[in-house]
């Protein structure tokens, strides 16, 4: 909105005053500090409420260790602090005429929407099942197809015609590989595979939230990638490169996505708002979640967040990418998904329990060092994903 106010002025004296706005680095750091500043003004008096609603009843899932039992009175619903502030820093400071800003917080609210619906379940049944899972992906589902077919489909065409065309780009993009060696394009594939993408890593985060912390963590270092890398693949900023021109080498000016051989990404320096957005609000839970948490976020924390990640991999053709970015997701639903396929196939568990953070829990792991292991993983697993900007 700030920045919509700012265009609207921006040729008068008080536009002129608020010239800092057209920056998106400005905007960008601007998300990130409003949102942790609100998180930390309004997440403890939300956490009271929360306690005071929820006194006495049992917010602790039945499929983890005993240990968990130390847990209850907990209250949940945490994730509503975390889209408050996700939401106030963006809505004040990305440019709210880009379609992938509305694309993103669709995918983040409704997500968020279906996980409110499961945790709202549990509390009022007194009971730790909530949404059944295959309505949790038939909303999922939903959500996603509105935000495809409403926000990045064409309609009306020139010529006349009427019918669904894709306005993002459906080629695949590899990490460490130049898009100009391998980059297919999938065509209407593309959607279902962004719904892979979208989808699992939603349920992804949702399965890693077991521990204090374990998930919010690695999803601020996941936003923070995906900021670096939406930056240089959406802004204008040119460098000096040497081109050949006649057979004699010449600076000229080249956009930094050219530059590193990765594909544009219209509104990427608005999606990289969002992820600062993210940011700020991760840190300010973070606050409230450390161990011992104050305060679980819930599945409206988890699927939303999940969503928003997922959504961000796709927008910013970096959905092969994301696999290492979400290194941590990743491990965690594979490790469900082994787990599940080896007791079917032969009678045989693989980790003691699933997902993996519990594995570790049942073999004698104090909390603590399980959920700081997992975020030095996580940073290198975003370290490795950066260096694919170079790497190609």
């Amino acid at each position: 909105m700030l920045y919509l106010l700012y265009q609207w002025i921006q040729d008068s004296e008080a536009g002129r005053l608020l010239n800092f706005l057209r920056y998106p680095t400005f905007r960008i750091i601007a998300a990130g500090v409003a949102s942790l500043l609100l998180g930390m003004f309004v997440g403890k008096p939300l956490i009271g409420w929360l306690r005071f609603q929820q006194h006495g009843q049992d917010n602790v899932r039945e499929d983890t260790p005993d240990t968990h039992k130390k847990k209850k009175g907990t209250p949940t619903l945490g994730g509503m602090l975390i889209l408050l502030c996700i939401g106030t820093g963006t809505l004040l400071f990305a440019d709210l005429t880009s379609r992938v800003v509305w694309v993103i917080l669709l995918l983040t609210y409704g997500y968020g929407f279906t996980g409110f619906l499961d945790d709202w379940l549990k509390l009022s049944k007194r009971n730790s099942k909530g949404l059944p899972g295959r309505y949790k992906i038939v909303l999922q589902t939903v959500f996603y197809l509105v935000a495809v077919f409403v926000f990045l489909c064409e309609w009306t065409h020139a010529d006349g015609s009427f019918g669904p065309r894709l306005l993002i780009d459906t080629r695949l993009t590899l990490p460490f590989v130049p898009t100009q060696r391998f980059n297919p394009d999938l065509g209407w594939l593309y959607v279902v595979f962004g719904w892979f993408v979208v989808v699992g890593t939603s349920n992804a985060v949702n399965l890693t939230d077991g521990l204090d912390g374990l998930a919010i963590v690695p999803t601020i270092v996941a936003a923070f990638t995906f900021a670096v890398l939406c930056y240089a693949a959406g802004t204008t900023l040119n460098l000096a490169d040497s081109e050949l021109i006649n057979g004699v080498p010449r600076l000229v000016a080249t956009p930094l996505w050219k530059y590193l051989g990765i594909p544009q990404v219209p509104g990427g320096a608005e999606l990289a708002v969002f992820c600062a957005a993210i940011m700020g609000a991760g840190i300010a839970f973070l606050w409230f979640n450390t161990y011992p948490a104050s305060v679980f976020m819930g599945d409206v924390g988890s699927l939303a967040l999940g969503g928003a990640l997922g959504g961000l991999a796709v927008l910013s053709k970096n959905e092969v990418a994301s696999a290492i970015v979400h290194g941590i997701f990743f491990a965690e639903i594979l490790s469900v998904m082994l787990q599940v396929a080896s007791f079917k196939m032969t009678g045989k568990r693989i980790f003691k329990m699933a997902p993996v953070h519990h594995h570790f829990e049942l073999k004698g792991l104090a909390e603590p060092k399980i959920i700081v292991r997992f975020w030095i993983v996580a940073i290198l697993c975003g370290g490795v994903a950066l260096l694919s900007l170079k790497l190609r």
